[in-house]
């Protein structure tokens, strides 16, 4: 039995005709530039996230940059964000003109930890930028109580926390602003790059709705300096139709998920913990083993594909060295890259390819 790490030819099978039909709308439409499929599935995204504006962008990365461009970062700023996570999130600050600056996750859920953040904090900071990772909801409530005291803006990394709510509220909600992404992977996937900026913050949406369309709120009439981050419109019709089924898929992977929790108890990898009050919605299920190499190894030999989800915190990257910090400076986030592995996890995933995914992992733990 070969098991993929993500099958998104099966998800396609299941709304095949609704895409198509969707497709051809803007294909007959000529509207290929935002339009009128963007729209709407700007309006429904704001209203599944819990917030009341949504800017479509061309990725997750342009969203990020939008976001703390609207929330006013440029050069000789400093924002605040974890190393374990992927680059997009300190290019993101970086594009900006501003300095990331990193503290260390919580070891347990590897998502920013609040305890941290205040011993960083300068004159210079302007911004915290919490990572949702792998379905997870950061810690938000002390990080928004840190925000408000130190006058800060918080702005929400939720790539991969589509539908993911911390306290019954959200993610994208919880902050100032928020970037989300549609690569083809997430659990709402375009076919193709996608991403969005949301935000209950009005005069910040116009900010970054003039920025993705090269500063222009009427055409060639240019009041910023933008950029070319709009969203096409075959991808706001894919997505609208992928939306509706958003909420189904998220409990199939939480199913996914709770067996693998199941299966897994008493082996000796580490399996996920859910913070309390939170609803994950497992982008990744990542398990954690000082024995990596082996179990995957182990796993490809049977045809299971797996990931890792990150082998390199962006700290110890070497495009990222001239932030100056070196091994040993965030030994959670170190720790994390060395032990977290992948396993598959998608919501068309049958019993019998989670009972093989998990008796693989027992046979080498």
């Amino acid at each position: 039995m070969t098991i993929p790490y993500l099958d998104l030819k099966a998800q396609y099978r299941s709304i095949q005709p609704e895409i198509q039909a969707a497709v051809t709308r803007v294909l007959e439409s000529t509207q290929y530039i935002l339009g009128p499929e963007v729209a709407a599935f700007e309006q429904e995204f704001a209203t599944f996230c819990g917030a009341t504006e949504c800017v479509a962008a061309n990725s997750g990365t342009s969203a990020l940059h939008l976001a703390l461009l609207a929330a006013g970062i440029g050069p000789g700023d400093e924002v605040i964000t974890v190393p374990f996570t992927f680059v997009a999130t300190v290019a993101a600050i970086g594009y900006t003109g501003a300095r990331p600056v990193f503290v260390d996750v919580d070891p347990v859920y590897l998502t920013m930890d609040p305890r941290a953040i205040e011993a960083v904090i300068t004159p210079k900071t302007r911004a915290l930028m919490p990572v949702h990772l792998y379905g997870q909801p950061a810690d938000m409530e002390p990080i928004l109580a840190i925000a408000r005291r130190h006058g800060l803006v918080v702005i929400e990394d939720a790539a991969q926390a589509h539908g993911a709510e911390y306290n019954g509220r959200r993610c994208g909600s919880l902050g100032d602003l928020a970037g989300f992404s549609f690569y083809p992977g997430k659990n709402l996937g375009a076919y193709g790059e996608g991403g969005a900026l949301v935000t209950g913050d009005l005069a910040a949406a116009v900010t970054a709705r003039t920025l993705r369309d090269w500063g222009q709120e009427k055409r060639y009439e240019h009041r910023l300096k933008g950029f070319n981050y709009r969203m096409d419109g075959i991808q706001g019709a894919i997505l609208g139709v992928k939306l509706r089924y958003l909420e189904e898929w998220t409990e199939a992977r939480r199913h996914v998920a709770a067996r693998y929790d199941a299966l897994l108890a008493g082996t000796s990898v580490r399996t996920p913990v859910a913070r309390d009050g939170c609803r994950h919605v497992y982008h990744v299920y990542a398990v954690r083993t000082p024995e990596r190499e082996r179990l995957q190894a182990h796993l490809s030999a049977q045809g299971i594909q797996t990931g890792i989800h990150y082998p390199i915190p962006v700290h110890l990257q070497q495009a990222h060295a001239d932030l100056g910090y070196g091994t040993g400076d965030f030994p959670h986030a170190e720790a994390a890259a060395r032990e977290v592995l992948s396993l598959p996890i998608y919501p068309e995933m049958t019993e019998a390819q989670i009972a093989a995914v998990a008796e693989a992992v027992a046979g080498v733990s």
